[in-house]
């Protein structure tokens, strides 16, 4: 027989009035599954208050289906954290070629990785994007050439 346990927490802020969130999991088979019930419960609850900070909101987990959804439940420090560590110069660098180049990678990722088709979308020659993303991959060390270095470049530009 499957139970159905779910973790609603309230939280309102007394100053400014925020909004109520809660956080709730599947069904669970049994008594043995409730402890990984309860985390996924409480990592939707965690997820609801980084979702929508000044409205209410119920986050069940089986919204949990994007990486931008699942990136809303990890703490706003770690999420910056992690993004500092893996673009590293690229935020701390002289302001104006480092926007650049953090605009470039990202056009660059939302193309699927098409040099043309972000040249396009940037207004810029091909070989200009081409030279920024040789400068991206110097300052993270990535090769934007394997799937792995791409992935935890976007999780980054989204954690910022």
């Amino acid at each position: 027989m499957p139970y159905d346990i779910g973790v609603g927490l309230a939280d309102r802020d007394p100053v400014d009035g925020g909004g109520e969130f809660a956080g709730r999991d599947l069904a669970c088979a049994g008594p043995g599954a409730l402890a990984g019930a309860l985390a996924q419960a409480r990592y939707a609850f965690t997820s609801a208050r980084g979702t929508a900070p000044d409205a209410s909101a119920l986050v069940d987990a089986t919204a949990l289906t994007s990486l931008a959804a699942l990136l809303t439940g990890v703490r706003a420090d770690v999420r910056a954290g992690y993004s500092r560590i893996v673009l590293g110069p690229l935020l701390t660098g002289e302001r104006a070629a480092s926007a650049a180049l953090l605009s470039t990678l990202e056009t660059f990722l939302a193309c699927d990785g098409s040099w043309a088709r972000a040249a396009e979308a940037l207004h810029l020659h091909v070989d200009t994007v081409h030279y920024r993303m040789q400068r991206v991959e110097h300052f993270t060390g990535r090769d934007l050439s394997r799937l792995s270095d791409r992935l935890d470049l976007w999780a980054a530009l989204m954690c910022r």
